[in-house]
């Protein structure tokens, strides 16, 4: 606890560590658990998959989830 899923574009190595980087900080800071706790995973959808794999089934279909929704707090 907590896992921390990312779903993005094709990015390259170096800006998916950095973003791992920033995310596990902002774990550790605002939850206060352990480093060994946290586990963060990146996945690669090409462009033309997105509306398909990930807006559809699981921006749009889960809104009960969302926290932040194309910009806007959804809390």
């Amino acid at each position: 606890m907590p896992y921390i899923a990312v779903k993005m574009f094709p990015k390259d190595e170096e800006m998916k560590k950095k973003l791992a980087d920033k995310i596990n900080e902002a774990v550790l800071e605002v939850v206060g658990c352990r480093p060994q706790a946290v586990s963060i995973s990146m996945e690669e959808i090409d462009p033309e998959d997105w509306d398909a794999k990930v807006r559809q089934p699981e921006i749009f279909g889960q809104p009960d989830k969302m926290m932040i929704v194309q910009g806007e707090k959804k809390y």
